[in-house]
């Protein structure tokens, strides 16, 4: 069996095997003998500053020590928060999970570091650690002995947001339970809670829980804006800032609300509350922030009433609901997925509008996933959609190889972000047209259906 040496043995061997002598190796770590002394013969308990200098200076990986260090520094003495803060998001930093689990543990149990692991996993969140800040609000969590905290609602949100993704079935079991702490976060962070649960629900299609959510953004905008207002007036405003605009969170409700409306195919209803968000006049301030949202959502404002008015048949307004997308970029996806809907429904000829944006829509085809999982959500939910109804489209019209493209490209992305709904709309595409198919895009097909059913196992 072999025998691990200690930290201070193993430097103490390695100064005799390198003929250094401590002070020597002081000036190489940049540290004063006293120091090198007192750490060689065990009269020091090492911080992670000189154990990090140590192992640098004796050209080791960083964290060669570290498993050392928890049963010499942490667990054989008196629990130092000093000591083991540094440690933890040095730990962090060198993705050493486990080495942070193993402290985490033993901190639990002790009422005092919770919050002080809470601060913790805040610091390492912000700086984008989400594997590691997950644990720590997990556990955090369920160390909480008060259920209405406000820190628990927190911890709760926090992992809400590092859940969700691309997979439509995590994100929808990470929104249902994250819904009932939105209530305990306090009043601003109760808006973008509502805000992103909103959106979850809204990129998932449950228009029933876009609604409610929506609504309740909307309600709870309004009543601190109207408070806002007042504290202007009595010049006294010391309370926490939102990151948008107050009256933007209201504007996004109606937004969000329309697109409910339109998800169930009413799209009077749908006007209604894009007519509602159309029109800010009520809203005084005219800083360039205000003024930026009150420009941004009249803009949203006119396409979303084309887009109401091309779904309920309305064919007068394609014209314009081009040449507005002809120079936003962003746009064109959504609007050629609402103008395809629009033809596969009431039967239009949606041909030079194709021919006009060929470019954009191979490079949908081609397009490669983007860093921000929050963004790529929506923009795989949205050319899932879109790449559907061009197939529909293509395939009524006898074009079967261009449709097969599109209805494999849905299907392969579909399996990738388990929308097995969508998936199951492709396969019933395909059945109808598979007469049609070469013996090359039936074996496609089939290795797709393949992914399918091994996902679903």
């Amino acid at each position: 069996m072999e025998i691990t040496l200690t930290i201070a043995a193993e430097l103490k061997q390695y100064l005799i095997q390198k003929g250094l002598s401590m002070t020597e190796f002081g000036h190489i770590i940049d540290l004063n003998v006293g120091t090198v002394s007192s750490i060689v013969t065990g009269n020091r308990i090492l911080s992670v500053n000189q154990l990090d200098r140590i192992t640098a200076g004796m050209e080791l990986p960083p964290d060669y020590f570290y498993e050392r260090y928890i049963e010499e520094c942490i667990l054989e003495e008196t629990l130092n928060w000093r000591r083991i803060s540094p440690f933890l998001y040095r730990c962090v930093e060198l993705g050493r999970l486990d080495c942070l689990q193993c402290v985490v543990f033993l901190l639990l149990d002790n009422p005092i570091y919770p919050p002080l692991l809470f601060e913790v996993a805040e610091n390492i969140y912000r700086d984008g650690y989400k594997e590691a800040a997950a644990f720590l609000y997990e556990n955090v969590s369920e160390s909480e002995r008060q259920q209405h905290s406000e820190r628990l609602a927190v911890c709760q949100y926090r992992l809400f947001t590092i859940r969700i993704g691309n997979d439509q079935e995590k994100s929808y079991d990470a929104a249902v339970q994250f819904e009932p702490y939105i209530e305990r976060l306090d009043e601003v962070d109760q808006l973008e809670a509502l805000k992103e649960l909103a959106n979850t629900y809204r990129s998932l299609r449950k228009w029933d829980k876009l609604e409610l959510f929506a609504k309740a953004l909307g309600d709870k905008a309004k009543i601190q804006y109207n408070l806002e207002q007042k504290r202007h007036h009595t010049n006294k405003d010391n309370s926490k800032k939102p990151k948008f605009p107050l009256f933007a969170y209201w504007a996004f409700s109606h937004l969000l609300r329309a697109e409910a409306c339109e998800g169930r195919k009413d799209y009077e209803q749908a006007l209604r509350h894009t007519y509602a968000y159309a029109d800010l006049s009520w809203v005084n301030a005219t800083d360039e922030t205000a003024l930026k949202w009150k420009r941004q959502y009249e803009d949203w404002a006119v396409v979303n009433t084309y887009v109401n008015k091309l779904l309920s048949g309305d064919k007068s307004v394609l014209l314009n609901y081009v040449n507005y997308i002809s120079s936003r970029k962003e746009e064109v996806l959504p609007a050629l997925d609402n103008m395809l809907e629009a033809a596969n429904r009431y039967h239009f000829d949606v041909d030079d509008i194709l021919m006009q944006f060929e470019g954009e829509i191979i490079s949908f085809l081609e397009q490669k996933k983007v860093e921000d999982l929050y963004t790529q959500r929506f923009i795989t939910e949205r050319y899932t959609d879109f790449s559907r109804e061009l197939a529909i489209y293509l395939l009524r019209k006898g074009r079967f190889s261009d449709g097969f493209t599109f209805l494999l490209s849905c299907l392969e992305k579909s399996a990738e972000a388990n929308n097995r709904i969508q998936a199951i709309r492709c396969m019933r595409l395909f059945t109808h047209f598979k007469e049609h198919a070469s013996a090359h895009t039936r074996a496609v097909y089939g290795n797709l259906i393949k992914v399918v059913n091994e996902d679903e196992e």
